[in-house]
């Protein structure tokens, strides 16, 4: 049975996290004198000479409404790639623990676990990019923390089979992080509304993909009030920067705008499915549930810097595990998947000269 204190460094439990000025009085004041700040402001039209809300609660407070869950539930850090970095700092102990991650996969889960020196075991995905369940399985021991897996998958674009999912969190006493970046693209529903079924589940998403805030680096991550306590004991005391909370939060009033976009990047994933199943040099275009398609081609390397000297780039993934002779394609504006194909037929007629 899954306990959290059984798998949360010992370290971390006794820490005595820093406390902020921001931290000891959250009411309303006119007058602060508490934290060392520039009281004549910034030389900014917007004054940012104040430190921001270190729990970022009027942004949590709105993805509540949207989400459906409780503030409380809710993590916000810089980007997702900093709640992957504190679950390894969090429950890991360096040069003990293991983590399993299922390639291909997204990058950061074994940069972090490098970072940290904390062993990672690879489980590749099946030919269909679904779980290895019994490698899985036969992967965990006492010292196997947390499971990574990403769903819709980066690189793949395919969504996890739910029902695996689901078995894996009913059976391992350690965490399950399901990264959801591309979740706004697909058919599957969210694993959030399953957060009091399982205490050990924790669901990563940004505001990077179908929210349009690459640049502000907004990362949320959701689980039991537990476990987001343990992040808020180990994260930096300010980690969201004010300019990223105000313009998250104006975003946040933007769902139906979001919305239309999301309909046409999916409209145009499947259009742009199509138009490259016409060419002769693409050999399979795999299912997608992101905003993005992994084509296999018969010489990818020479199609990406085909592209590149046309300002036209892509990424090649061919080098990587199980995507040999891939390329990942992110949808474009229609105007942008128009010259991408305008490029792609003109590969193919220079190869027939």
């Amino acid at each position: 049975m899954f306990n959290l204190e059984n798998i949360l460094r010992k370290n971390i439990k006794e820490l005595v996290p820093y406390s902020s000025a921001r931290d000891e009085f959250k009411g309303e004041a006119s007058v602060f004198l508490d934290a060392n700040e520039n009281a004549y402001g910034s030389p900014l039209s917007t004054n940012y000479n104040r430190y921001p809300d270190p729990l970022q609660y009027k942004v949590k407070k709105r993805l509540s409404e949207i989400k459906g869950v409780p503030p409380r539930n809710i993590f916000l850090g810089n980007g997702s790639d900093e709640a992957i970095d504190i679950l390894f700092r969090a429950f890991c102990y360096p040069g003990k623990d293991n983590v399993i991650t299922v390639p291909p996969t997204y990058g950061m889960y074994e940069v972090s676990a490098n970072i940290n020196d904390v062993e990672i075991r690879k489980i590749n995905l099946l030919p269909d990019y679904q779980l290895n369940m019994e490698g899985i399985a036969e992967a965990i021991d006492e010292n196997t923390k947390i499971i990574f897996i990403c769903s819709p998958n980066n690189p793949t674009g395919n969504s996890i089979n739910r029902e695996d999912i689901e078995t894996i969190l009913a059976n391992f006493n350690g965490l399950v992080v399901i990264d959801e970046a591309y979740i706004n693209y697909s058919r599957q529903k969210t694993f959030i509304q399953e957060l009091t079924e399982y205490s050990n589940l924790v669901v990563l998403q940004t505001l990077s993909k179908a929210w349009g805030l690459a640049g502000l680096r907004v990362g949320m991550a959701f689980a039991s009030e537990e476990i987001i306590e343990v992040f808020n004991k180990v994260k930096p005391p300010y980690n969201m920067n004010e300019a990223s909370q105000e313009l998250a939060l104006a975003a946040l009033q933007n769902v139906d705008q979001v919305n239309n976009w999301i309909k046409e990047t999916v409209t145009e994933r499947e259009k742009l499915r199509a138009d490259l199943g016409q060419m002769s040099s693409v050999l399979s275009i795999y299912p997608s549930d992101a905003n993005f398609i992994l084509v296999k081609t018969e010489n990818p390397t020479e199609i990406y810097q085909f592209f590149v000297e046309r300002g036209i780039i892509v990424r090649d993934r061919s080098k990587v595990a199980l995507c040999e002779g891939c390329l990942r394609i992110t949808i474009g504006t229609p105007q942008e998947n128009t010259v991408l194909m305008e490029a792609f037929k003109n590969f193919e007629e220079s190869k027939k000269k």
